[in-house]
């Protein structure tokens, strides 16, 4: 049965989105998404700065992942008062099918952090004179299908965490949910960025193709992945794990 939707409903969720307080959103993911990439992005090229052979340099994964993870973190922490902290199309689509962000908002919300991201990489593409801006790529012996699958897994298990953080139900989120975050985070890249690129994130791969010099090989793998992974977590928390009708008296832990 094909359900319509209410035109009225429409118009408010479309007003809704271009409130004060969600334009101060907009502008809260722009900034967290610029911090996070400019940092992320950045420590890759700090470590093939000090690491001429950083490709095969386990140390050189090690500092990206804690800069990912450190990063991450200050990024959701910054935001999470005033957008919820997102700083991911992925994570926002994945609260979009949790019925946590109208799609409008959801939309500009993903403008906004691919903006953020793009900029990000141009300023390091600008001010970093003799250093290329790395990209997210696939290890040779993956082919697209297999790193769309994994970075499916690394992105459902980061929206996840944030599903679980962010769960007024478990108390307030403080400061151990963003650390929570980016803990899950830094542990995804030291887990498959030799092979996919461990990039989780579809504003960041866009943003440093784009800052790179327009290289977009492989870009729908870190879309589909993520954005997949991101649905099926919001679906699985949502509708099984956590369902919001739930009552106290189900809610024992194991």
């Amino acid at each position: 049965m094909l359900i319509k939707m209410n035109p009225a409903s429409l118009s408010v969720r479309l007003e809704e989105s271009f409130t004060r307080a969600a334009l101060r959103s907009y502008l809260a993911e722009f900034i967290s998404t610029f911090v996070f990439v400019f940092a992320a992005i950045g420590s890759a090229m700090s470590a093939r700065k000090l690491m001429p052979d950083a490709t095969s340099d386990p140390s050189s994964l090690l500092v990206v992942a804690v800069a990912n993870a450190f990063a991450l973190s200050s990024a959701v922490y910054i935001a999470a008062g005033i957008s919820g902290g997102h700083v991911n199309p992925a994570v926002t689509f994945g609260l979009m099918v949790g019925g946590h962000i109208s799609i409008p908002t959801a939309m500009l919300y993903c403008i906004s952090q691919m903006l953020g991201a793009t900029v990000a990489c141009l300023f390091l593409r600008v001010t970093i004179v003799g250093q290329e801006v790395p990209t997210h790529a696939i290890a040779e012996e993956m082919t697209g299908f297999g790193a769309s699958v994994v970075e499916g897994i690394l992105t459902f298990a980061l929206v996840y965490t944030v599903y679980a953080a962010g769960d007024p139900r478990r108390g307030p989120m403080g400061s151990i949910g963003p650390l929570s975050i980016g803990l899950i985070e830094g542990a995804n890249v030291l887990a498959a960025a030799p092979f996919s690129g461990g990039s989780m994130n579809p504003a960041a791969s866009f943003g440093s193709a784009l800052g790179g010099g327009g290289t977009f090989k492989n870009q729908a793998v870190y879309w589909v992945g993520p954005l997949i992974g991101g649905a099926v977590a919001g679906l699985l928390y949502e509708n099984l794990i956590f369902p919001p009708l739930e009552s106290a008296s189900s809610q024992a832990g194991v």
